[in-house]
């Protein structure tokens, strides 16, 4: 087994695939070098065989699917490290949860579940507990939750059913139905509908080697998903929490099943609520025993919470720029989570790097953090840079899953099955006669048919008495006109 060469002091500092799954992180300013030190790390698990995971947030992470192509530049800095440098085009699967620059991913509403939902819809507690008894209802019910048109009907039928739903779960309010029903509306007019349906994402596609034995890397276009946050964080942290849920206890292997790479993790603690940070803790904390690394990318090691922090035993630290208080504050910190080196001055260190450069703790044999080193980071042998459409169009009708996942599927579901109840009900209240002796109660937008028979009756002798009205009238009129008529005749007879 070949370790992975992260970069050169004086001395080569490699990660070796026995520790690759106890988590790490890659921090840095913007441009300072972090993406290459990604690619890097990828390239050299995805050459052991291990799959990897990515968001591409600006683009240019997709250049692992392209040779890399030599350059002045390139050569100057190869030379400097004394690599032996190749050329080399990672096997990859383009993945995208609008279906645009990828196979589409998509999860069920019910495999969501309701406590990422409540995150992603923004819901305070009242609204949460609700969402929670909505599901709990459809399990009851047997309805089928997959996509959201499935979570509106039930919402709909929860609203209808509020009284019976509060007796039997507790208190179900109107007013946090229709606060879960706008947030469903914003999520659905932001494209969000998109992730939810089948065919759902099967994780062992995550987890596939090419026919050489190279590990798979799997790149979700994030370029139009980093704009909704809350999307992206919600889908990442899921991706997670089923990774978790579904894969068996391994304990510790010579090498990963899969390595995570979480881009963006400041946005995944901003504004999040105590359970869910214990759950990301609690995720971080227990997955490597399965056999998962997970490695998150930010600018500021303080933007990941310390309880998650002290779980990484894998840093690669790029430069900081320590330019307002909040800045020096974040170079300290992250001096200080690194196993201590007398012979550099981390602080100083941090605002001192080259672009490309780093410092670099890994664990070594037995679990024991490297001495921090200042290294020069390896090039890897992919492109350093985005690709064309024609590139990646090409690399994704060669994909082997894309007819598992390119078609999208709608079978019977909650949606269906309340639109049925509700047809059946209409017709048979429409078939069922007035009960004799009282009167049926309806619907404000029915009448009834008590109502019915009443305006039938009432609307007759309205229209009869308006008949014999307009007789007496017309007889009335007739006779007075008659009368006129002889009363003028006997007049001008006197008057001859």
């Amino acid at each position: 087994m070949t370790d992975i060469l992260i970069g050169k002091s004086d001395k080569d500092i490699y990660l070796l695939p026995r520790y690759a799954n106890r988590h790490g992180m890659v921090a840095g300013a913007t441009g300072t070098g972090k993406t290459v030190s990604l690619m890097v790390l990828t390239e050299g698990l995805s050459k052991l065989g291990v799959p990897v995971f990515l968001a591409d947030v600006k683009g240019d992470i997709a250049g692992l699917s392209q040779a890399g192509v030599m350059s002045d530049k390139l050569k100057a800095r190869i030379d400097k490290l004394g690599l032996d440098w190749t050329p080399n085009a990672n096997p990859t699967v383009f993945w995208d949860i609008y279906g645009n620059s990828g196979h589409p991913i998509r999860t069920t509403v019910s495999e969501m579940g309701p406590t990422l939902l409540a995150r992603l819809f923004e819901l305070n507690d009242t609204q949460s507990g609700v969402l929670e008894i909505v599901f709990k209802a459809a399990d009851d019910e047997g309805l089928l939750l997959l996509d959201l048109k499935d979570l509106r009907a039930l919402l709909g039928w929860a609203s209808e059913h509020a009284k019976e739903l509060s007796q039997a779960y507790g208190l179900v309010s109107p007013a946090s139905i229709a606060a879960i029903q706008r947030a469903l509306l914003s999520l659905e007019q932001a494209g969000g509908d998109a992730f939810f349906g089948e065919p759902a994402l099967d994780l062992a596609d995550f987890m596939r080697q090419d026919m050489s034995g190279r590990g798979i890397v799997n790149i979700l276009a994030a370029d139009q998903l980093i704009l909704k946050p809350r999307l992206y964080t919600t889908f990442l942290l899921w991706l997670l929490s089923e990774l978790f849920e579904r894969l068996p206890e391994v304990g510790d292997l010579d090498q990963p099943k899969l390595v995570f790479f979480f881009d963006e993790a400041h946005l995944l603690f901003d504004d999040a609520p105590p359970a869910l940070r214990q759950r990301v803790e609690q995720v971080v904390r227990l997955i490597r025993s399965k056999g998962v690394g997970v490695y998150f990318c930010s600018q500021n090691p303080d933007d990941v919470p310390d309880a998650i922090l002290g779980q990484l035993g894998n840093r690669i630290q790029h430069a900081l720029r320590a330019y307002t208080p909040r800045d020096q504050k974040a170079v300290k910190a992250a001096a200080e989570t690194f196993a201590p080196n007398p012979a550099i001055d981390v602080v100083q260190a941090i605002s001192q790097l080259a672009v490309g450069e780093a410092l670099v703790s890994t664990l070594q044999q037995g679990g024991i953090p490297l001495p921090v080193e200042r290294a020069l980071i390896a090039s890897p042998g992919c492109r350093l840079g985005t690709i064309t459409d024609q590139e990646r169009a090409l690399i994704r009708s060669r994909s082997p899953i894309g007819g598992k996942y390119d078609t999208p599927i709608d079978r019977e579901s909650a949606f269906e099955k309340l639109s049925q109840r509700a047809t059946a009900d209409s017709a048979a209240e429409a078939a069922t006669p007035p009960a004799k002796g009282k009167a049926r109660t309806e619907s404000a937008g029915d009448g009834g048919w008590a109502q019915a028979a009443k305006d039938m009756v009432f609307g007759t002798k309205r229209r009869q008495g308006m008949v014999e009205t307009f007789a007496k009238s017309t007889v009335r009129n007739m006779a007075g006109q008659l009368s006129r008529s002889l009363l003028r005749g006997i007049l001008g007879s006197l008057k001859r």
